[in-house]
């Protein structure tokens, strides 16, 4: 049976890479995700994880050995953080590329310059189109289910999974979590089988020179894996919910149902957004709030049939795309242009490097998406 614990973030995160029976870890420490290794480390000597240890002198090296890992047949785990996932991207790409199921949990942190190791998200956003799938979590709970599940996905997509959750105000804050136990999970979480797993009776060569007629054929088949994603995180968001009641799959919707007005949100800002929701309601305003959890695969269709309805739609971006506007902000006027009845979207940044997104914050964004819409996003400050 699950049992309840009060856990961090990334206590979660190794939580649930124990209870995933993953069977080798590597990992480099970095702020905010060190605890993440810390408790894995401590997990192991406790016995409760029966995962390999692997410690390595840089996150380039940390995804390297969890490639390697991964080619001949094991459940891999590793965690980074801003300039720790930077300096993975050469081997994020490979990863993909090579159609691996490793599981990835990002701690979102500031890029420097400025030196800044709170949060914000364009260390996974840079990350975007490496093809990885990329699930954004809002609290502990949703980090501790989103880990086991990611396990699930990889292994039957054969694509690598991001789990993503806010430096600090999800990874260093504690909360009770339940923690199911691992005879609970395994079922959901299949053996990887594949032709281009290392076999020592098969030798192959991995990796070499293809001709551009098979990269690009081999490209497309990773974005037909996406399409694929989309069905299976809804589907395995389903059985977990028969399972332990609750999830939630490629988006969540709060409070839309005949909202005039709809903020979209993502990762710890999505709980601030509720409560703001809950406070227009009771001033008459028709407000809802539509959480992305699935940034990829992106969830166009699930967005578009919650949107729609509305008269007008805030995005609000913890993250910038520089030169142009907030990254959810472009996916989702993309994912609404051209539809007959769209509801006009106005894009907004906050929380950059940590800074706090408030109820006033969101509610300024929400007064200034009664306005014309601009190409570009607003930036919230107070």
């Amino acid at each position: 049976m699950a049992s309840d614990r009060l856990l961090t973030g990334n206590e979660a995160v190794a939580w649930a890479v124990a209870r995933s029976g993953v069977q080798v870890v590597a990992a480099y420490p970095i702020t905010p995700q060190t605890t993440i290794i810390e408790t894995l480390a401590s997990l192991g000597q406790k016995g409760v994880s029966r995962a390999e240890f692997v410690p390595v002198e840089s996150e380039h090296s940390a995804l390297a050995a969890c490639i390697g890992a991964a080619h001949a047949g094991a459940r891999t785990f590793t965690a980074t953080s801003g300039q720790g996932l930077a300096l993975m991207h050469e081997l994020i790409h490979w990863a993909a590329g090579a159609r691996l199921p490793i599981v990835l949990a990002n701690v979102n942190r500031a890029m420097a310059p400025g030196w800044n190791i709170w949060t914000d998200q364009n260390d996974s956003l840079s990350q975007r189109d490496t093809g990885w799938v990329q699930l954004y979590c809002e609290d502990g709970q949703e980090v501790m289910d989103s880990v086991v599940q990611a396990f699930a996905l990889a292994a039957r997509l054969s694509l690598p999974v991001m789990v993503v959750l806010d430096a600090f105000f999800l990874s260093h804050t504690a909360e009770a979590i339940s923690v199911p136990e691992e005879a609970e999970v395994a079922d959901l979480i299949p053996a990887w089988k594949t032709p281009w797993r290392i076999d020592l009776e098969k030798p192959k060569a991995l990796g070499s020179l293809v001709p551009s007629a098979e990269y690009e054929q081999m490209r497309r088949q990773v974005d037909a894996a996406h399409r694929e994603a989309l069905s299976a995180i809804e589907d395995l968001a389903a059985t977990w919910r028969g399972r332990f009641g609750r999830g939630v799959g490629l988006v969540d919707r709060y409070r839309c149902e005949g909202a005039d007005e709809i903020l979209v949100a993502s990762g710890t800002a999505a709980s601030t957004a509720r409560a703001v929701v809950d406070t227009l309601r009771a001033r008459g305003r028709s407000a809802g709030l539509v959480k992305v959890r699935a940034f990829r695969p992106f969830p166009t269709a699930a967005l578009r049939q919650a949107l729609l309805p509305a008269r007008r739609v805030a995005v609000l971006d913890r993250n910038c795309s520089y030169g142009a506007s907030g990254i959810f902000f472009q996916e989702v006027r993309a994912a609404l242009c051209g539809l007959a009845g769209a509801p006009p979207v106005h894009g907004f940044i906050a929380g950059m490097g940590g800074r706090d997104i408030t109820p006033s914050t969101i509610e300024a964004a929400l007064g200034h998406a009664r306005g014309e819409p601009r190409p570009e996003s607003t930036w919230l400050t107070e």
